[in-house]
């Protein structure tokens, strides 16, 4: 799909209100709006929560997620992922109230809805077993969060789909920066096979956030259609791969470049230096074969992260920021 530099959220704003947080999203004329975590309600709404509520024996202990690997009952869980049994998966209101106060909206004009969901990696990193170990590690119990991230991205998508024709569902990977690290022993191949898993049949635009440095060839490997980066940060590391992106765009996928700042930064930019940023990189990879006609279609522009850390007072900044870079852009490539 053409997006033309189309704008959306990564997913949290420092708001408890949901009807407060889902005015400030609507209210922003965003061309893909997003349904809000709201960091200000604490950890009940935190992402890995949002996710992993329906985790079989999972345990929550203040900001802990555990689970005894060794006293726990799969079978609920895993008649209703053989059985595609999506209602299973319905999240609760308590850990969900901005996605509930976006699904009473009316979203039906816009571009595109966009929803949320942890990805595979970052969920089994932080889902832990009784000694402190990543789940992840676990076989058994990390099939069962792949397939629950991914039978919660399709109850989700299903219903944003009720509100819009055109859905994306992010799969927010914080944790891909960590894989090289000793803090993810995962391989690349299993990180592309379980990212492929979590998104299949998702009925969506399915697209991977991370806001840190990566393996970005690894990540154009997947089947993702939407890359959505930290590009005010790292824009210029995605260039040294100028081949897996033009191979990425000509099979159809998209980049989202997180260029607008989500902290006190944004004070000190405006929409040109930051346009300005994304034409650099744009003619950085086109100067090594990338087509830049295709790059400038094939593209989305969204803050850094989200902005559940920010000052509140900070975000009506950043939406304006973002509406305006986007703006820019699409002056300077029509």
């Amino acid at each position: 799909m053409d997006w033309n530099f189309a704008t959306t959220l990564i997913g949290s704003l420092p708001y408890s209100d949901p009807a407060e947080a889902v005015d400030a999203v609507l209210g922003a004329g965003l061309s893909c709006p997003s349904w809000p975590q709201l960091s200000g309600r604490g950890y009940t709404e935190s992402m890995y929560l949002q996710t992993g509520e329906r985790l079989p024996g999972l345990r929550v202990d203040g900001d802990r997620m555990a689970v005894d690997l060794d006293d726990y009952d799969p079978t609920e869980a895993y008649m209703a992922i053989l059985g595609e049994d999506v209602q299973y998966f319905t999240p609760s209101e308590e850990h969900n109230a901005g996605l509930y106060e976006l699904l009473g909206r009316d979203v039906s004009s816009c571009m595109a809805v966009k929803g949320q969901v942890t990805g595979p990696i970052s969920e089994g990193l932080q889902v832990q077993d009784l000694t402190g170990r990543s789940v992840i590690y676990d076989e058994s119990y990390c099939e069962i969060v792949r397939r629950t991230v991914n039978m919660c991205a399709k109850w989700q998508a299903a219903e944003l789909k009720g509100r819009n024709a055109n859905v994306i569902m992010f799969f927010d990977e914080p944790s891909l920066s960590l894989l090289g690290t000793p803090f993810a022993a995962v391989s690349s191949d299993d990180a592309v096979k379980w990212i492929d898993e979590a998104i299949d049949g998702v009925d969506a635009f399915t697209a991977i956030h991370c806001c840190g440095n990566t393996d970005w060839p690894m990540v154009l490997r997947t089947k993702i259609d939407i890359l959505n980066f930290d590009a005010y940060a790292y824009g210029r590391a995605l260039t040294l791969y100028p081949a897996e992106v033009s191979a990425f765009l000509e099979r159809g996928g998209s980049l989202a470049w997180g260029i607008v700042p989500n902290n006190e930064a944004a004070m000190d930019e405006t929409s040109v230096s930051l346009a300005d940023m994304v034409d650099g990189f744009m003619a950085d990879l086109a100067a090594k074969g990338v087509d830049p006609g295709l790059m400038a279609r094939r593209s989305l522009v969204t803050p850094q992260c989200g902005l559940g850390g920010a000052d509140p007072a900070l975000v009506p900044r950043v939406l304006e920021l973002l509406r305006e870079t986007s703006e820019e852009l699409r002056r300077r490539h029509p």
